[in-house]
Protein backbone atom coordinates (compact mmCIF):
# COMPACT_ATOMS: atom_id res chain seq x y z
CA UNK A 1 0.00 0.00 0.00
CA UNK A 2 1.61 3.53 -0.94
CA UNK A 3 1.85 5.54 1.91
CA UNK A 4 0.46 8.89 -0.07
CA UNK A 5 -3.60 8.58 -1.32
CA UNK A 6 -5.85 11.13 -2.79
CA UNK A 7 -9.42 11.27 -3.07
CA UNK A 8 -11.27 13.96 -5.02
CA UNK A 9 -14.44 14.76 -3.03
CA UNK A 10 -16.13 17.93 -5.07
CA UNK A 11 -14.89 19.38 -9.04
CA UNK A 12 -15.85 22.98 -9.35
CA UNK A 13 -18.26 23.00 -12.57
CA UNK A 14 -16.51 24.03 -15.77
CA UNK A 15 -13.17 24.23 -14.40
CA UNK A 16 -10.45 21.98 -12.98
CA UNK A 17 -10.20 22.63 -9.51
CA UNK A 18 -11.66 20.36 -7.42
CA UNK A 19 -11.57 19.56 -3.28
CA UNK A 20 -10.24 16.50 -1.91
CA UNK A 21 -7.95 14.68 0.81
CA UNK A 22 -4.56 13.47 1.01
CA UNK A 23 -3.70 10.58 3.04
CA UNK A 24 -0.53 10.49 4.92
CA UNK A 25 1.54 8.39 7.81
CA UNK A 26 0.82 11.57 9.85
CA UNK A 27 -2.34 12.31 9.07
CA UNK A 28 -5.09 13.96 6.46
CA UNK A 29 -4.67 17.36 4.22
CA UNK A 30 -8.02 18.90 3.44
CA UNK A 31 -7.57 20.52 -0.01
CA UNK A 32 -7.32 22.82 -1.39
CA UNK A 33 -4.68 23.50 1.52
CA UNK A 34 -1.88 26.26 2.49
CA UNK A 35 1.05 24.49 2.80
CA UNK A 36 2.98 26.54 5.62
CA UNK A 37 6.90 26.87 5.04
CA UNK A 38 9.42 26.05 7.73
CA UNK A 39 12.49 26.39 6.33
CA UNK A 40 15.05 25.15 9.03
CA UNK A 41 12.38 22.86 10.48
CA UNK A 42 10.90 26.20 12.34
CA UNK A 43 8.17 28.30 11.04
CA UNK A 44 9.83 31.49 12.01
CA UNK A 45 8.67 33.55 15.14
CA UNK A 46 6.26 30.55 15.81
CA UNK A 47 5.83 27.48 17.99
CA UNK A 48 4.13 24.63 16.10
CA UNK A 49 1.30 24.67 18.78
CA UNK A 50 0.59 28.48 17.54
CA UNK A 51 1.05 26.64 13.70
CA UNK A 52 -1.49 24.01 14.83
CA UNK A 53 -3.81 26.19 16.94
CA UNK A 54 -4.35 29.09 13.04
CA UNK A 55 -5.26 26.21 11.47
CA UNK A 56 -2.12 25.01 9.51
CA UNK A 57 -2.21 21.15 8.45
CA UNK A 58 0.77 20.31 7.07
CA UNK A 59 4.52 22.12 7.52
CA UNK A 60 7.07 22.51 4.61
CA UNK A 61 11.37 22.41 5.05
CA UNK A 62 13.83 22.84 3.01
CA UNK A 63 16.27 20.04 2.31
CA UNK A 64 19.09 22.35 1.18
CA UNK A 65 18.90 23.95 4.69
CA UNK A 66 18.55 20.81 6.50
CA UNK A 67 21.68 19.67 4.77
CA UNK A 68 23.75 22.36 5.56
CA UNK A 69 22.38 22.64 9.23
CA UNK A 70 22.28 20.78 11.14
CA UNK A 71 22.60 18.30 8.53
CA UNK A 72 20.66 15.48 7.27
CA UNK A 73 22.35 12.99 10.08
CA UNK A 74 21.01 14.96 13.16
CA UNK A 75 17.59 14.84 11.90
CA UNK A 76 17.47 10.95 11.81
CA UNK A 77 18.82 10.35 14.63
CA UNK A 78 16.16 12.88 16.19
CA UNK A 79 13.47 10.83 14.54
CA UNK A 80 12.94 12.97 11.70
CA UNK A 81 11.21 16.57 10.41
CA UNK A 82 8.23 16.25 13.03
CA UNK A 83 9.78 14.51 16.09
CA UNK A 84 12.53 17.07 15.59
CA UNK A 85 10.39 20.11 15.69
CA UNK A 86 7.78 18.57 17.40
CA UNK A 87 4.91 19.00 14.65
CA UNK A 88 2.46 16.34 14.91
CA UNK A 89 0.74 16.22 11.43
CA UNK A 90 1.93 15.83 7.81
CA UNK A 91 5.51 17.36 6.67
CA UNK A 92 7.49 17.59 3.26
CA UNK A 93 10.50 18.68 2.10
CA UNK A 94 11.22 20.17 -1.08
CA UNK A 95 14.84 18.80 -3.38
CA UNK A 96 16.78 21.54 -2.56
CA UNK A 97 16.45 22.25 -6.63
CA UNK A 98 14.90 25.80 -6.45
CA UNK A 99 17.98 26.73 -4.20
CA UNK A 100 20.20 25.38 -6.83
CA UNK A 101 18.11 28.35 -8.89
CA UNK A 102 18.81 30.91 -6.60
CA UNK A 103 22.13 30.09 -6.33
CA UNK A 104 23.24 29.78 -10.39
CA UNK A 105 21.05 30.88 -13.07
CA UNK A 106 19.22 33.69 -10.59
CA UNK A 107 22.37 34.66 -8.49
CA UNK A 108 22.28 38.50 -8.80
CA UNK A 109 19.99 39.01 -11.66
CA UNK A 110 17.09 39.67 -9.23
CA UNK A 111 14.82 36.51 -11.14
CA UNK A 112 12.23 34.02 -9.06
CA UNK A 113 9.84 31.70 -9.88
CA UNK A 114 7.05 34.46 -11.14
CA UNK A 115 10.19 36.38 -12.64
CA UNK A 116 10.91 38.61 -9.49
CA UNK A 117 13.88 38.71 -7.17
CA UNK A 118 14.66 35.51 -5.67
CA UNK A 119 18.34 36.19 -3.79
CA UNK A 120 16.35 37.75 -0.67
CA UNK A 121 17.10 36.16 3.12
CA UNK A 122 14.39 33.88 2.98
CA UNK A 123 15.74 31.74 -0.42
CA UNK A 124 19.75 31.77 0.64
CA UNK A 125 18.79 31.26 4.51
CA UNK A 126 17.00 33.70 6.67
CA UNK A 127 19.18 36.22 8.55
CA UNK A 128 22.45 35.13 6.32
CA UNK A 129 24.09 38.30 6.12
CA UNK A 130 27.04 36.86 3.80
CA UNK A 131 27.40 34.72 0.71
CA UNK A 132 30.50 32.72 -0.06
CA UNK A 133 32.13 33.12 -3.71
CA UNK A 134 34.04 30.12 -5.05
CA UNK A 135 37.13 31.49 -2.95
CA UNK A 136 35.80 30.67 0.95
CA UNK A 137 38.23 33.86 1.45
CA UNK A 138 35.75 36.00 -0.69
CA UNK A 139 32.52 37.34 0.48
CA UNK A 140 29.26 39.42 -0.74
CA UNK A 141 28.37 41.60 1.57
CA UNK A 142 24.78 42.06 2.01
CA UNK A 143 22.30 44.66 2.09
CA UNK A 144 19.21 43.31 5.11
CA UNK A 145 17.32 41.83 2.51
CA UNK A 146 19.92 39.40 2.03
CA UNK A 147 20.09 40.55 -2.02
CA UNK A 148 24.22 40.95 -3.41
CA UNK A 149 25.59 43.87 -4.74
CA UNK A 150 23.67 44.06 -8.20
CA UNK A 151 27.08 44.53 -10.01
CA UNK A 152 27.95 41.00 -9.12
CA UNK A 153 27.03 38.07 -10.77
CA UNK A 154 29.72 35.41 -9.35
CA UNK A 155 27.46 32.41 -9.68
CA UNK A 156 28.28 29.48 -7.02
CA UNK A 157 26.52 26.44 -9.26
CA UNK A 158 27.86 24.69 -11.71
CA UNK A 159 24.95 22.10 -13.46
CA UNK A 160 25.51 18.95 -15.04
CA UNK A 161 24.17 15.52 -16.54
CA UNK A 162 24.56 14.16 -13.14
CA UNK A 163 24.04 16.46 -10.58
CA UNK A 164 24.77 19.88 -9.45
CA UNK A 165 28.05 21.30 -7.67
CA UNK A 166 27.58 23.98 -5.05
CA UNK A 167 29.17 26.65 -3.16
CA UNK A 168 27.58 26.90 0.57
CA UNK A 169 26.47 30.08 1.78
CA UNK A 170 27.88 29.45 5.67
CA UNK A 171 31.34 28.55 4.77
CA UNK A 172 32.11 28.68 0.96
CA UNK A 173 32.79 24.68 1.18
CA UNK A 174 31.88 22.41 -1.81
CA UNK A 175 29.06 20.34 -2.09
CA UNK A 176 27.40 18.01 -4.37
CA UNK A 177 23.51 17.21 -5.23
CA UNK A 178 22.87 14.60 -7.40
CA UNK A 179 19.24 12.93 -7.57
CA UNK A 180 20.51 10.27 -5.57
CA UNK A 181 21.65 12.15 -3.33
CA UNK A 182 18.92 14.39 -2.85
CA UNK A 183 16.58 11.15 -2.53
CA UNK A 184 19.13 10.04 0.32
CA UNK A 185 18.81 13.40 2.55
CA UNK A 186 14.77 13.61 2.11
CA UNK A 187 14.92 10.25 3.62
CA UNK A 188 17.24 10.62 6.48
CA UNK A 189 14.73 14.26 7.00
CA UNK A 190 11.89 11.58 7.12
CA UNK A 191 8.81 14.03 5.28
CA UNK A 192 6.10 12.29 4.59
CA UNK A 193 5.82 13.63 1.57
CA UNK A 194 9.10 14.67 -0.52
CA UNK A 195 10.03 16.16 -4.20
CA UNK A 196 12.32 14.84 -6.98
CA UNK A 197 15.55 16.71 -7.85
CA UNK A 198 14.75 19.10 -10.88
CA UNK A 199 16.34 21.88 -12.28
CA UNK A 200 14.12 25.46 -12.37
CA UNK A 201 15.05 27.72 -14.57
CA UNK A 202 14.84 31.58 -15.25
CA UNK A 203 11.63 32.51 -16.66
CA UNK A 204 13.05 34.61 -19.07
CA UNK A 205 15.23 31.65 -20.29
CA UNK A 206 15.12 30.83 -24.38
CA UNK A 207 12.89 28.31 -24.96
CA UNK A 208 16.14 25.87 -26.07
CA UNK A 209 17.85 26.01 -22.58
CA UNK A 210 13.81 25.67 -21.53
CA UNK A 211 13.68 22.50 -23.33
CA UNK A 212 17.46 21.02 -22.10
CA UNK A 213 16.32 22.01 -18.69
CA UNK A 214 13.01 20.09 -18.72
CA UNK A 215 14.39 16.74 -20.35
CA UNK A 216 17.55 16.69 -17.88
CA UNK A 217 14.51 17.29 -15.08
CA UNK A 218 12.87 14.03 -16.21
CA UNK A 219 16.17 12.02 -16.10
CA UNK A 220 16.65 13.45 -12.64
CA UNK A 221 12.89 12.13 -11.82
CA UNK A 222 13.77 8.35 -13.00
CA UNK A 223 16.65 8.60 -11.31
CA UNK A 224 15.18 9.86 -7.96
CA UNK A 225 11.93 7.31 -8.64
CA UNK A 226 14.62 4.43 -9.01
CA UNK A 227 16.62 5.44 -5.78
CA UNK A 228 13.45 6.43 -3.68
CA UNK A 229 11.78 3.34 -4.61
CA UNK A 230 15.41 1.03 -4.08
CA UNK A 231 15.15 2.67 -0.19
CA UNK A 232 12.32 -0.16 0.84
CA UNK A 233 12.08 1.43 4.46
CA UNK A 234 11.94 4.92 3.24
CA UNK A 235 9.47 4.48 0.44
CA UNK A 236 7.10 2.62 2.49
CA UNK A 237 6.45 5.50 4.86
CA UNK A 238 7.44 8.73 2.15
CA UNK A 239 5.70 9.70 -0.87
CA UNK A 240 7.59 10.97 -3.83
CA UNK A 241 6.33 13.49 -5.95
CA UNK A 242 7.99 14.43 -9.68
CA UNK A 243 8.08 17.93 -10.60
CA UNK A 244 6.97 19.67 -14.20
CA UNK A 245 8.64 21.81 -15.96
CA UNK A 246 8.99 23.78 -18.86
CA UNK A 247 9.16 27.76 -18.40
CA UNK A 248 6.15 29.86 -19.50
CA UNK A 249 5.97 27.79 -22.46
CA UNK A 250 2.55 25.58 -23.84
CA UNK A 251 4.56 22.73 -25.63
CA UNK A 252 7.34 22.36 -22.76
CA UNK A 253 4.76 22.38 -20.37
CA UNK A 254 2.60 19.90 -21.66
CA UNK A 255 5.76 17.50 -22.82
CA UNK A 256 6.28 17.61 -19.01
CA UNK A 257 3.33 16.92 -17.97
CA UNK A 258 2.70 13.96 -20.13
CA UNK A 259 6.08 12.48 -19.37
CA UNK A 260 5.82 12.78 -15.87
CA UNK A 261 2.07 11.42 -15.46
CA UNK A 262 3.52 8.01 -17.24
CA UNK A 263 6.05 7.78 -14.21
CA UNK A 264 4.89 5.90 -10.82
CA UNK A 265 4.61 9.30 -8.67
CA UNK A 266 2.53 9.56 -5.40
CA UNK A 267 1.69 12.94 -6.61
CA UNK A 268 2.95 16.44 -8.54
CA UNK A 269 4.53 19.51 -7.91
CA UNK A 270 3.95 22.28 -10.60
CA UNK A 271 7.73 23.88 -10.91
CA UNK A 272 7.50 27.82 -11.28
CA UNK A 273 9.82 29.53 -14.03
CA UNK A 274 6.66 31.41 -15.11
CA UNK A 275 5.77 35.12 -14.80
CA UNK A 276 2.58 36.04 -12.70
CA UNK A 277 0.44 36.92 -16.20
CA UNK A 278 0.95 33.18 -17.34
CA UNK A 279 0.85 31.58 -13.94
CA UNK A 280 -3.23 30.58 -14.35
CA UNK A 281 -2.91 29.27 -17.80
CA UNK A 282 0.69 27.37 -17.12
CA UNK A 283 -1.15 25.06 -14.36
CA UNK A 284 -4.02 25.02 -16.50
CA UNK A 285 -2.03 23.15 -19.39
CA UNK A 286 -0.50 20.73 -16.52
CA UNK A 287 -3.16 19.72 -14.42
CA UNK A 288 -5.60 18.60 -17.59
CA UNK A 289 -3.02 16.35 -18.12
CA UNK A 290 -1.94 15.01 -14.52
CA UNK A 291 -4.02 11.67 -13.09
CA UNK A 292 -6.86 13.44 -11.50
CA UNK A 293 -6.43 11.04 -9.06
CA UNK A 294 -3.13 12.15 -7.52
CA UNK A 295 -2.34 15.46 -6.02
CA UNK A 296 -0.68 18.57 -7.28
CA UNK A 297 1.63 21.08 -5.62
CA UNK A 298 1.70 24.64 -6.90
CA UNK A 299 5.68 24.96 -5.45
CA UNK A 300 6.24 28.70 -3.92
CA UNK A 301 2.82 30.82 -4.66
CA UNK A 302 1.31 32.67 -1.73
CA UNK A 303 -0.37 35.77 -3.29
CA UNK A 304 -4.06 35.41 -2.39
CA UNK A 305 -5.12 36.17 -6.30
CA UNK A 306 -2.75 33.82 -7.46
CA UNK A 307 -3.89 30.69 -5.23
CA UNK A 308 -7.71 31.39 -6.43
CA UNK A 309 -6.35 31.06 -10.05
CA UNK A 310 -4.38 27.88 -8.74
CA UNK A 311 -7.12 26.22 -7.24
CA UNK A 312 -9.55 26.98 -10.55
CA UNK A 313 -7.12 25.58 -12.36
CA UNK A 314 -6.65 22.28 -10.30
CA UNK A 315 -3.72 22.66 -7.86
CA UNK A 316 -4.22 21.21 -4.93
CA UNK A 317 -1.55 22.69 -2.39
CA UNK A 318 0.40 25.77 -2.05
CA UNK A 319 3.58 26.94 -0.31
CA UNK A 320 5.05 30.23 -0.06
CA UNK A 321 7.63 31.92 2.44
CA UNK A 322 5.42 35.45 1.82
CA UNK A 323 3.06 35.13 4.97
CA UNK A 324 5.82 34.78 7.70
CA UNK A 325 8.60 36.99 5.65
CA UNK A 326 5.93 39.86 5.21
CA UNK A 327 4.86 39.76 8.99
CA UNK A 328 8.23 40.12 9.78
CA UNK A 329 8.75 43.03 7.77
CA UNK A 330 5.72 44.92 8.55
CA UNK A 331 3.40 44.02 5.96
CA UNK A 332 0.33 42.32 6.37
CA UNK A 333 -2.96 41.16 4.90
CA UNK A 334 -6.12 42.61 5.58
CA UNK A 335 -9.56 41.76 3.09
CA UNK A 336 -9.15 45.20 1.67
CA UNK A 337 -5.74 44.87 0.15
CA UNK A 338 -2.04 44.08 1.74
CA UNK A 339 -0.97 46.98 3.80
CA UNK A 340 2.10 47.89 6.19
CA UNK A 341 2.17 48.56 9.95
CA UNK A 342 4.79 51.27 9.88
CA UNK A 343 2.56 53.45 7.81
CA UNK A 344 2.06 56.95 10.00
CA UNK A 345 -2.17 56.25 10.10
CA UNK A 346 -1.78 53.25 12.31
CA UNK A 347 -0.11 54.75 14.84
CA UNK A 348 -3.80 55.79 16.39
CA UNK A 349 -5.62 53.06 14.47
CA UNK A 350 -6.88 50.74 17.65
CA UNK A 351 -9.20 48.34 15.36
CA UNK A 352 -7.69 45.11 14.77
CA UNK A 353 -5.66 44.33 11.60
CA UNK A 354 -8.71 42.98 9.94
CA UNK A 355 -11.75 43.35 11.09
CA UNK A 356 -13.02 40.34 9.53
CA UNK A 357 -9.86 37.61 10.87
CA UNK A 358 -10.64 35.22 13.69
CA UNK A 359 -6.69 35.11 14.44
CA UNK A 360 -5.69 35.40 17.90
CA UNK A 361 -3.38 38.55 16.92
CA UNK A 362 -6.89 40.38 15.69
CA UNK A 363 -8.49 38.93 18.43
CA UNK A 364 -6.63 40.56 21.20
CA UNK A 365 -4.58 43.38 19.72
CA UNK A 366 -4.55 46.79 17.56
CA UNK A 367 -2.71 47.88 14.67
CA UNK A 368 -1.76 50.89 16.93
CA UNK A 369 -0.39 48.19 19.16
CA UNK A 370 1.41 46.25 16.88
CA UNK A 371 2.53 49.59 14.80
CA UNK A 372 4.14 50.59 18.32
CA UNK A 373 5.86 46.87 18.35
CA UNK A 374 7.54 47.26 15.40
CA UNK A 375 8.44 50.78 16.06
CA UNK A 376 9.96 49.41 18.95
CA UNK A 377 11.93 46.77 17.56
CA UNK A 378 10.07 44.16 19.93
CA UNK A 379 10.34 41.30 18.80
CA UNK A 380 6.72 40.02 19.87
CA UNK A 381 5.80 41.97 16.09
CA UNK A 382 7.05 39.29 13.76
CA UNK A 383 5.35 36.93 16.07
CA UNK A 384 1.91 38.46 16.35
CA UNK A 385 2.17 39.57 12.43
CA UNK A 386 3.11 35.97 11.15
CA UNK A 387 0.41 34.46 12.95
CA UNK A 388 -2.43 36.62 11.67
CA UNK A 389 -0.50 36.72 7.64
CA UNK A 390 -0.24 32.57 7.69
CA UNK A 391 -4.34 32.35 8.90
CA UNK A 392 -5.41 35.18 6.44
CA UNK A 393 -4.00 32.38 3.71
CA UNK A 394 -5.25 29.34 5.59
CA UNK A 395 -8.68 30.81 6.52
CA UNK A 396 -9.10 31.70 3.06
CA UNK A 397 -7.66 28.61 0.86
CA UNK A 398 -10.41 26.65 3.68
CA UNK A 399 -13.10 29.16 2.39
CA UNK A 400 -12.14 28.08 -1.54
CA UNK A 401 -12.64 24.52 0.14
CA UNK A 402 -16.15 25.59 1.79
CA UNK A 403 -17.21 27.53 -1.72
CA UNK A 404 -15.75 24.19 -4.05
CA UNK A 405 -18.36 21.96 -1.99
CA UNK A 406 -21.33 24.76 -2.04
CA UNK A 407 -21.00 25.42 -5.92
CA UNK A 408 -19.97 29.01 -4.70
CA UNK A 409 -15.95 29.15 -5.71
CA UNK A 410 -16.94 31.59 -8.57
CA UNK A 411 -18.84 34.12 -6.44
CA UNK A 412 -16.40 33.75 -3.84
CA UNK A 413 -13.29 34.23 -5.74
CA UNK A 414 -15.18 37.38 -7.66
CA UNK A 415 -16.08 39.13 -3.85
CA UNK A 416 -12.32 38.67 -3.02
CA UNK A 417 -10.97 39.77 -5.82
CA UNK A 418 -12.98 43.09 -5.75
CA UNK A 419 -12.36 43.57 -2.41
CA UNK A 420 -8.57 43.23 -2.22
CA UNK A 421 -7.37 44.67 -5.36
CA UNK A 422 -9.80 47.64 -5.49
Amino acid sequence: MKPISFKVEKKIPGALGRAGVISTPHGVINTPAFVTVGTKATVKALTPEQVKDLGAQVVLANTYHLYLEPGEEIMRTGGGLGKVMNWPGPTMTDSGGFQVFSLGAAFGLKLGKLGRSVLDETDLGEGVTKIATKNAADEIALDERGKPDETVHEKLVAIDEEGVTFKSYKDGSTHRFTPERSMEIQHNIGADIMFAFDECTAPNAPHEYQMQAMDRTHRWAERSLSAHHANHDASAKQGLFGIVQGGRHKDLREESARILAGMDFDGYGIGGSFTKEDMSAAVGWVAALLPENKPRHLLGIGEPGDIFGGVENGMDTFDCVAPTRMGRNGAFYAIDGRMNILNAKFVKDFTPLDVECDCYTCKNYTRAYIAHLFRSTEMLAGTLMSIHNLRFLVRLVDQMREAIFDDSFQALKASFMKRYYK
